[in-house]
């Protein structure tokens, strides 16, 4: 129909934004086109642009899908890791393994072609200008012809790892580079390689990909990492365990356990890489909540959440609407009605008695909440009606979590 035509238009341009996965569009486009999903899915990764794939795909035909291929200077999309729950949990679904520090910094693929470097995010945007010492760091290197997979982090004089809203403020700075850079400089560190010397290396197993990448890069440019190449050997995966814990030590979110044998899954969540980061959880007072929109609608939703201090009031940290079930949000809207002191029409403030267990990734500094800082990926395990709110955890202990 015609509306269907103007939908199917809109989504493929980038102009529907209601939430649609992008995996699912692109397989709608290999129907619609009677293409191999597994080749359109691949020109998409390589063109790093569904819209392009959809214009040339829809205008010559699936054969045209073999013109989209690995050039340097055209960004594909990053592969991204599952999560594990442990280091063991991770070498037993993947076998011979290697075992790499999570960094937490921001993701960047390198480009070089002789004298030309360019730098992208994970979202494909160039952000070469922003960051001249990666530029410098990369134009050292012997070879002149690659694509390189990292991240760029901020290091403090220590060598932990700086916050990292530090990292991430540095990169998305436009204005005054060079003090930016003199302010908060990042180094590169690299894991993988897409391409070296003009030859692709996405379908190669990664530990091939890897002997490319230390052709290339030096090892003080490279992720820390140790290799697991008998799942059967103990002490290797003894040595994994104690890997992990090295690298908390130093500061790093956790590890990726990347299957030795996989390939390059550009653009998708691969099951062959897991990540293993520690749960880090509080229990918390809910402070006020927020009336939902769309399929909340009608339910409290987004939830205020705080911290109790020495003289028994609470310190608002942040706020989530993360991990909550549907049943879950029918009682926890019953709940906080019964505990309402007031509302603006959006909020609803409650008596800070109901306390919520939530996980949280790590804390950064906010000057918009009273305590300095505030969660980060909140979300919802459970709630404690085992616990009062004199029993939930204080300032002092979230301040003492602080790397």
């Amino acid at each position: 129909t015609a509306d269907e035509q103007r939908f199917l238009r809109a989504l493929l341009t980038g102009e529907v934004r209601q939430g649609a996965l992008d995996a699912v569009a692109t397989d709608a486009l290999a129907k619609a086109a009677e293409a191999p999903p597994a080749d359109v899915r691949r020109a998409v990764m390589l063109a790093g642009s569904l819209q392009e794939v959809a214009r040339v795909l829809l205008a010559e035909g699936p054969g045209a899908l073999a013109g989209f291929r690995l050039t340097v200077g055209r960004p594909v999309q990053p592969m991204l890791a599952h999560t594990a729950a442990s280091v063991t949990e991770a070498v037993d679904k993947l076998g011979p393994c290697a075992v790499e520090e999570k960094l937490d910094g921001i993701r960047v693929q390198v480009h070089r072609d002789g004298d030309r470097v360019r730098a992208y995010t994970r979202t494909l945007d160039d952000i070469t200008d922003r960051l001249p010492e990666l530029v410098t760091a990369v134009a050292a290197l012997e070879s002149g012809c690659f694509i390189l997979d990292g991240e760029v982090i901020a290091l403090g004089d220590d060598g932990r790892p700086r916050p990292f809203q530090e990292t991430a403020a540095r990169v998305g700075s436009r204005r005054d580079v060079a003090a930016a850079a003199a302010g908060v400089p990042v180094v590169p560190v690299f894991f993988d390689a897409l391409s070296a010397d003009g030859e692709e290396l996405l379908d190669l197993p990664f530990a091939e990909r890897h002997a490319a990448l230390a052709r290339l890069v030096p090892e003080t440019l490279r992720v820390r990492r140790a290799l697991v190449p008998d799942p059967a050997d103990a002490d290797a995966r003894r040595a994994a365990e104690a890997f992990l814990a090295e690298t908390l030590e130093r500061g790093h979110e956790g590890v990726v356990v990347k299957d030795l044998a996989a390939a390059y899954s550009a653009g998708r969540r691969g099951a062959s890489w897991l990540k293993v980061k520690p749960v880090h959880t509080l229990d918390l007072v809910v402070l006020a909540a927020e009336w939902g929109s769309g399929r909340r609608t009608g339910k409290l939703s987004n939830l205020h959440l705080g911290a109790r201090r020495p003289d028994g009031t609470f310190a608002m940290l942040g706020k989530t609407f993360k991990g909550l079930t549907d049943a879950l949000l029918e009682w926890q809207t019953e709940k906080l009605g019964e505990l309402a002191t007031g509302e603006d029409g959006h909020v609803v403030t409650v008596r800070p008695e109901l306390v919520v267990e939530i996980a949280y990734d790590g804390l950064q500094r906010s000057t918009r909440y009273p305590a300095g800082v505030t969660l980060r990926f909140a979300r919802v395990l459970r709630y404690r009606e085992d616990k009062t709110a004199q029993e939930a955890d204080t300032v002092e202990t979230v301040l003492s979590r602080q790397r």
